[in-house]
């Protein structure tokens, strides 16, 4: 589910949830069926720090511990077992779950990554990741499968889809001019892209997101 919140817009899945300041202006859209768990929060029950931390960090992973929470409370609600009190002792539960992640060890693809994400424009291969990284095609894979749970051909597209997404709805670029930027062949291959992933063109993506926006405002 696409979702924007003031102006940012991302993806919402199953490792990753979003967080809407009252009264801040909020919409989403889905190309397809979805369940979601929506809490409506008292401000009051955040602490100042936490509440600082997602309002400027709206679009929050879940930890392992997060889905267990969601899981359990989704069990409830389909079994008509969520009662205010099982909610009241859980949300604190879920709270600290979302902002109080566990130590992650040091990423070997973090330097990689951040050396591609701005130069998605560049005919990256699997062998040029590789020899950037230092490490052998085979090491890279294995590194991409444990740290992302992807190989480095679907990240790189999912990547160049995201940005390319991104500044059709934030940006007055020609869509030729941004399937050239997010590194795709020519905007032929960004439009069947685009069609593969969300069910639109490029075109139709920008217009749709921009009417959501013009609504919100």
């Amino acid at each position: 589910m696409e979702i924007d919140i003031a102006g940012t817009g991302s993806r919402l899945r199953l490792c990753r949830a979003a967080f809407v300041e009252p009264g801040s202006s909020h919409s989403q859209m889905s190309d397809g069926p979805n369940r979601s768990l929506i809490v409506d929060l008292d401000p009051a029950i955040l602490e100042p720090e936490i509440g600082d931390r997602l309002i400027r960090h709206p679009f929050v992973p879940l930890t392992p511990a997060a889905n267990k929470l969601i899981d359990y409370m989704s069990l409830l609600v389909g079994s008509g077992g969520a009662s205010g009190t099982n909610v009241r002792l859980w949300v604190p539960l879920l709270l600290d779950a979302l902002v109080h992640e566990p130590a992650r060890p040091h990423s070997r693809l973090g330097a990689l990554l951040a050396g591609i994400e701005p130069k998605l424009g560049l005919p990256w291969t699997a062998e040029m990741m590789a020899e950037r990284a230092c490490v052998s095609v085979s090491r890279l894979h294995a590194l991409f499968r444990a740290e992302l749970n992807t190989t480095p051909r679907a990240w790189l597209a999912e990547m160049r889809l995201k940005r390319a997404c991104e500044w059709l709805t934030l940006s007055e670029q020609s869509i030729a001019e941004i399937a050239y930027r997010a590194g795709y062949a020519d905007q032929s291959a960004f439009t069947h892209a685009m069609r593969r992933a969300t069910g639109l063109t490029p075109a139709a993506y920008r217009r749709q997101h921009r009417e959501i926006r013009s609504k919100s405002q």
